[in-house]
């Protein structure tokens, strides 16, 4: 398995990957696959402002993507990024999220990020939770019942990781 900076290439088995996860999955809450061109202009959009968007793939294609943006866009967020994490659905369980995720810890870091959140769709998300757990992140909160999909309540779980020492 090789994980490097996504490509226009990688994007359609990337739309393809969420897809999956959007209908069948509890761990993004949107419900509507978005389109092939809708996850170009999100790439897009996150690599425009220096941002990571990374693939893991091998032989076989590409497995999973990972991708982090400032948690949120006013300024006194600057320094806290969250990561998205997503694995194509025969290869889950084997590494490839926990490699995608500690790439991006280095990528956030060096871009001079200090935190990095995990807002994590469904509280029994456990394989989420437990990856980002083995890389460090703390449970810093439980947003209760937020969520509403297939037609039953979903929490969000809150996980945190400081990145570097601060020094802004």
């Amino acid at each position: 398995m090789e994980i490097n900076a996504a490509t226009n290439d990688d994007l359609a088995a990337c739309q393809a990957i969420y897809a999956h996860h959007v209908l069948e999955g509890t761990g993004t809450f949107e419900e509507v696959p978005p389109s092939v061109e809708e996850i170009v202009l999100r790439y897009q959009t996150i690599t425009g402002t220096g941002h990571a968007w990374i693939v893991a793939r091998d032989l076989s294609g590409v497995l999973g993507f990972a991708f982090f943006d400032q948690y949120r866009h006013h300024s006194a967020y600057r320094f806290t990024a969250e990561d998205s994490v997503y694995v194509r659905e025969d290869v889950r369980g084997q590494g490839v999220g926990k490699a995608l995720v500690a790439r991006l810890l280095d990528e956030a870091a060096s871009t001079g990020f200090t935190q990095m959140l995990a807002i994590i769709g469904d509280s029994e998300n456990v394989g989420s939770i437990g990856v980002h757990a083995s890389l460090g992140f703390q449970r810093v909160g439980i947003l209760r019942s937020v969520g509403r999909k297939f037609d039953r309540w979903l929490d969000v779980v809150i996980m945190q990781r400081q990145l570097e020492s601060r020094n802004a």
